[in-house]
This record gives C-alpha cells, sequence and structure tokens, in this order.
C-alpha cells in the first residue's frame, strides 16, 4: 500500500507574520498619503533630498572644498537673472544658487546625523530607565530634567560657542542638546506598554526581560518616537540655521544661515535675494516635515484613528 507524502505548506507563520507588516504598512502609508497637505510636505521633502543628492551635477563646484560658495569678485551684489548667476549674489560675490543648492546637502546631513544620534541615545536611555525602574530610573531621569530645565536653542548656542565656530560643533551642539525630549517620551511609552496582558504572558511563559522588551515592548513604544523624529528633521535645519547666521558656522560655506547672514547687509539697499531665497528654504524645510510629522501622527496615534 502506498503512501502519499504531504507537502509542507508554502506559507509559513514567518512569512505570514511578514506579509501582515507588509499589508499594514502599506495601509499606513495609504493613508499618509490621503491627506493632501501630508502629500505637499511630501513632495517638498522629495524635492529637496533629490536637490542636496543631485548637488554636484545641479551645481558643478569649483573650489577645492565644495561645501564652502565659490566667489565671483567681478560680480559683487548682482541681481537675480545675470549671466552666470541665476539667483544673484551676495555682497561678498558668493553665488546664491550655488549655496542654496549645496545648503540644501548640507542641511540633510546636519538632520540625519543629529536625528540618527539622538534617536539612538535617547531610546537607549528612555528604555533602559523605564523598563529598569527603580534607582536607574531615579538618577537617568534627574539628568534629563537638568536637561530639559534649559531652552533649546539657548544651551545649544552656549556649547557651539565654547566649542568654537565650525558646523561640526554645531552638529555636536544640537546632539547634545535634542536626545533629552527622546528619552522622556521612550520612557514613558515604555512605563506604559510593560503594563499590558500580552507582557505579563510573555513572563509567565518564561521569556527572557531581552526578549520581553525586543519583541512586545519596543515595537509599541517607538510611535512617538518616529512622529517626533520627523518634526525634529525640520526643528534642527532651523535651529542649525539659526546657529550658523549668528556666526557659529565657517564664513563662506554653504549653508542657509551663512547665507541669511551674509545678505542681510543688503537688504536695506534693495538687494533683497541674497537673503530671501535660502531663508525661503529653511522656511519649507521646516514646514514640510512639520506637515508630514503631523500627517504620520495623526495615522498612527490611536485618538485619531476615528477622525
Amino acid at each position: 500500500m502506498s503512501t502519499t507524502s504531504t507537502s509542507p505548506p508554502l506559507t509559513t507563520s514567518h512569512e505570514s507574520a511578514f506579509r501582515v507588516r507588509l499589508r499594514r504598512m502599506g495601509e499606513t502609508s495609504g493613508r499618509v498619503l490621503s491627506n493632501p497637505t501630508t502629500l505637499g510636505g511630501l513632495v517638498i521633502i522629495v524635492v529637496m533630498v533629490g536637490m542636496a543628492v543631485l548637488a554636484p551635477w545641479l551645481v558643478e563646484p569649483n573650489t577645492p572644498n565644495a561645501s564652502q560658495m565659490p566667489r565671483d569678485w567681478g560680480a559683487i551684489a548682482v541681481p537675480p537673472g545675470s549671466p552666470g548667476h541665476l539667483l544673484g549674489t551676495t555682497n561678498t560675490g558668493g553665488d546664491v544658487l550655488y549655496g542654496v543648492i549645496w545648503g540644501a546637502r548640507t542641511s540633510l546631513r546636519l538632520s540625519l546625523i543629529v536625528v540618527t544620534v539622538t534617536v539612538a541615545i535617547g531610546v537607549a536611555v528612555g528604555s533602559l530607565a523605564g523598563f529598569r525602574g527603580g534607582r536607574l530610573d531615579e538618577i537617568l531621569m534627574r539628568i534629563v530634567d537638568v536637561f530639559l530645565s534649559i531652552p533649546e536653542l539657548i544651551f545649544a548656542l552656549a556649547i557651539a560657542a565654547v566649542l568654537g565656530p565650525s558646523f561640526r560643533n554645531i552638529i555636536l551642539a544640537l546632539a547634545i542638546v535634542f536626545w533629552v525630549k527622546y528619552a522622556r517620551i521612550m520612557r514613558a511609552q515604555v512605563m506604559h506598554v510593560k503594563q499590558n496582558d500580552y507582557v505579563d504572558a510573555s513572563r509567565v511563559i518564561g521569556d527572557s526581560s531581552w526578549n520581553i522588551f525586543r519583541k512586545d515592548v519596543l515595537p509599541n513604544s517607538i510611535t512617538p518616537v518616529v512622529v517626533q523624529a520627523t518634526l525634529d528633521m525640520g526643528n534642527i535645519v532651523l535651529v542649525g540655521a539659526t546657529l550658523s547666521f549668528i556666526g557659529l558656522a565657517e564664513a563662506g560655506l554653504a549653508e542657509w544661515g551663512v547665507l541669511v547672514s551674509e545678505g542681510q547687509a543688503g537688504i536695506s539697499g534693495g538687494r533683497w535675494w541674497a537673503s530671501t531665497f535660502p531663508g525661503l528654504m529653511v522656511f519649507l524645510w521646516a514646514l514640510a516635515f512639520n506637515l508630514l510629522g503631523d500627517g504620520i501622527r495623526d495615522v498612527l496615534d490611536p485618538k485619531t484613528e476615528t477622525r
């Protein structure tokens, strides 16, 4: 009597869970893009990121350091539309178009580095404090409270001023200042999530603390951090441009705050373009990430799901 062997099912439990996650990601993306204002913010972000990535091809650098604006001493403060200077030049002959496009690359680097570092530190500290609790939680949160007691801009200004004028020091100052909010957010989320029944069930069946945190606590605590990180992508560039504007970055750096600073002297004389175009870029960058962050928050926050 012959036996018929049955082949194992094509879809394993791992594959099924993966497909469920993909489907949920697709649904979430569709809900985010269904909001016209959020979609508008995303379009602006795509254009600016594309500008940053393609900067070497859009405006070919002709200086040894591409992040420094080239100077045309024969074209001082020429208006937009002048030959070779589509958006005009500054009072020192800096090409505004070069500064605007390469400034997008500088701002993208600033926001990505600072957000990555601050999220990593903040999530680690907040998770440790919230999950372990006790005296460790008290010590870590008192440190966080000290940082939060000082306004972000003033704190970053003081650190950058002590370290000296450098764009690298601006990045370091912002990383020191911004991580605490993620620690506070993550701690609150972890303390809330770890009280749920499914966490207790994992403890009952003998899961280790690390597995409970990795599988149950972390995935259900990270949503507010994602929203805050999206909002900070715009806020960090705004604060960074402010520090650059007051002279805490290298002179001549292709960065929007530096460009606004160079052009401010010409505003009273009608030479508005050197400050207007980079200032507009800062505004659009901050606006776009705020629109995207608000849209993501409305979709991922269960309290707004019925709206």
